[in-house]
C-alpha cells in the first residue's frame, strides 16, 4: 500500500503523531487499557486524523499489522518451541553453566553479551532474541536479582549488530544508496558495533539495573518447569525427558543450525545484489530458501525434536511440550503486531515524507545531518529499517556532490544507523517484543530499553563523528 498525499503541513502531521503517542501512553499507563486494544484504537484514530479515506483505513491498518505478524509470529512460535525443548531437557542450563564456568559468575552478563554479539552477526534482532531467551532466563533464574543485568547486554548486542553491521539489510541498503562499500562497512562496522555495545549497553545496563528492578517473569521461561508443567523443586532433576541433559557440544551444534542457515541467506543475498553471484542459480536459491529465518528455525525445531525430545519421550509427549509453549506467547504476538500496525499507519500517513522534505537542507555537517535525519525519521514512524533507507536516500545527492572517501562513506552509514537506533518507543514493534518477553510494563520499558537503545545509538555516532574529524 502506498502512502497518502498529506493533507496537512509537516508541523500538523508531527503534532498528530505526538498526540497519538501521548494518547496511547495515557490509555495504557493511565487508564490501564490492554496494550493490544489501545494500539488498535489509537491506530484507527490516527488514520482518521491524518486524513485517510475511510474506505482505505482497513487496508492501512492491515499494512503494518500483517507485515509485522508475518515475520514475528513464525519467529516467536518456532523460537519458544526450541526454547522450551532446551529448557525441559536441561540444554539451556548446560549452556548457561558452561558460559558461567568459563567467564565466572560476576561476568555472566558479559558472557551473554559476547555470545549474543557472535550469534547476532547474521541473525536478525528478533530471531536472535527469541533463540537466546531461554538462556537469558536460565542464567537470571540461577543467580536471581535483577533481570536487566542479564537481559539488556544480550538484547543490546543483537540490536547493535542488526543496526550497524552488514549483512543485515539496513546498513547494506544505506551503503548501497549512498555509494559506499558493503565490505568496508562490514570491516569498520564490527569494531564500532562492539565498542558502542560495551559503552552504550554493557556499562549502561549496570547503571539502569542499579536504579530499576525487573523481576524474572513467570511467562514462557520465567519459572523452571518440567515436561509436565510442574515447577521444579530445588535439587530436583531439570528434566523428566531423560536421565541426563544433552552435552554442551550438542546444544552448541543445535544453536549453530539457524546461525549457519541464516548466514547462507544473508551472505548469498548480498553477493547476488552486488553482482558477485548470478541471480537464479538453483543452488543459490535453495540455500537462500533454507536460510529464510522462519525456515531455518523450522529446521532447527525439527532437529531439536528428534535430537533432544524424541530419544527420551514419545512423540505425543514432545508434541504436548511444544504445544504448551505456544499459549503464553499469543499476547506477545498480537501486541507486537499491533505495534507494527501503529507504526505502519504513521509511515503511510506521509509524516516521514513531509519531515524528509523539510530537512533536506539543515545547514550542518554531513555526518551530523545524517544522524539527525535518521533520528527524526526513527522517532516519527518507528521502523529502524525505514529510517535507515529513507535517510540514506535523503542525503545521497549531498554525498554525491561532496567527493567523499570510501571510509567517510562508511562513517556516514554508521551515523545513519546510529540515528535509526535511538529512542525506540511505542511505535516500534521491537519495543513491544522486548516489553512482553521480559515482563516489563510500558513505563519500565521506556526507562530501560528506550534509554539503552539511545545510549547505544549515541555511542556509535560519537565514535563515527570522532573518526570523521580525524580523517
Amino acid at each position: 500500500m502506498e502512502a497518502i498525499d498529506p493533507q496537512y503541513g509537516t508541523t500538523v502531521l508531527l503534532l498528530i503523531a505526538a498526540g497519538a503517542v501521548a494518547l496511547l501512553l495515557f490509555l495504557i499507563m493511565g487508564v490501564k487499557l490492554h496494550a493490544f486494544v489501545s494500539l488498535v484504537l489509537v491506530s484507527v484514530i490516527t488514520a482518521i486524523a491524518v486524513g485517510f479515506p475511510l474506505g482505505d483505513i482497513p487496508d492501512a491498518l492491515m499494512f503494518g499489522f500483517a507485515d509485522t505478524i508475518g515475520s514475528v509470529a513464525l519467529l516467536v512460535a518456532f523460537g519458544v518451541m526450541l526454547g522450551r525443548l532446551l529448557e525441559v531437557t536441561g540444554g539451556a542450563q548446560v549452556l548457561a553453566d558452561t558460559l558461567i564456568g568459563r567467564f565466572g559468575e560476576k561476568r555472566a552478563p558479559l558472557a551473554l553479551g559476547i555470545a549474543a554479539l557472535i550469534f547476532g552477526f547474521p541473525i536478525f534482532f528478533d530471531a536472535g532474541l527469541v533463540v537466546f531467551l531461554p538462556i537469558i532466563m536460565t542464567v537470571a533464574r540461577r543467580f536471581g536479582g535483577n533481570l536487566l543485568l542479564y537481559a539488556l547486554p544480550a538484547a543490546g548486542a543483537f540490536a547493535a549488530m542488526h543496526a550497524i553491521v552488514p549483512p543485515h539489510p539496513g546498513p547494506v541498503a544505506a551503503a548501497t544508496i549512498i555509494g559506499g562499500s558493503v565490505g568496508l562497512t562490514l570491516l569498520v562496522g564490527i569494531p564500532i558495533a562492539v565498542l558502542s555495545w560495551y559503552v552504550g549497553v554493557m556499562l549502561v545496563s549496570r547503571f539502569l539495573a542499579a536504579r530499576v528492578h525487573v523481576s524474572l517473569p513467570d511467562v514462557i521461561f520465567g519459572e523452571a518447569k518440567d515436561a509436565t508443567g510442574d515447577p521444579i523443586e530445588d535439587g530436583e532433576d531439570d528434566t523428566r525427558l531423560g536421565a541426563r541433559p544433552p552435552s554442551f557440544a550438542t546444544v552448541i551444534l543445535l544453536l549453530l543450525i539457524p546461525l549457519v542457515l541464516i548466514s547462507f541467506n544473508t551472505v548469498l543475498n548480498t553477493l547476488v545484489e552486488s553482482g558477485t553471484l548470478e541471480e537464479g542459480q538453483a543452488w543459490v536459491e535453495f540455500l537462500m530458501l533454507m536460510g529464510i529465518t522462519p525456515v531455518a528455525l523450522l529446521i532447527t525445531v525439527l532437529v531439536a525434536i528428534f535430537v533432544l525430545g524424541r530419544p527420551n519421550a514419545s512423540m505425543a509427549t514432545v508434541t504436548k511440550i511444544v504445544d504448551d509453549a505456544l499459549g503464553p506467547v499469543c499476547a506477545i504476538i498480537l501486541i507486537t503486531g499491533a505495534g507494527g500496525m501503529f507504526g505502519g499507519v504513521l509511515e503511510l500517513s506521509g509524516i516521514g515524507a513531509a519531515l524528509s522534505s523539510s530537512l533536506s537542507d539543515l545547514g550542518m555537517s554531513l555526518i551530523l545531518q545524517a544522524f539527525v535525519i535518521a533520528t527524526l525519521l526513527r522517532v516519527a514512524q518507528g521502523s529502524a529499517t525505514v529510517a535507515l533507507t529513507t535517510a540514506a536516500g535523503l542525503i545521497a545527492p549531498a554525498v554525491a556532490a561532496a567527493d567523499l572517501t570510501s571510509f567517510q562513506l562508511t562513517l556516514l552509514v554508521v551515523a545513519i544507523a546510529a540515528g535509526a537506533t535511538v529512542l525506540s518507543h511505542v511505535n516500534d514493534s521491537g519495543f513491544w517484543l522486548v516489553s512482553r518477553f521480559f515482563g516489563m510494563d510500558e513505563k519500565t520499558t521506556l526507562k530501560t530499553w528506550t534509554v539503552m537503545e539511545t545510549t547505544l545509538g549515541l555511542s556509535a555516532f560519537v565514535i563515527a563523528a570522532v573518526l570523521w574529524m580525524i580523517v
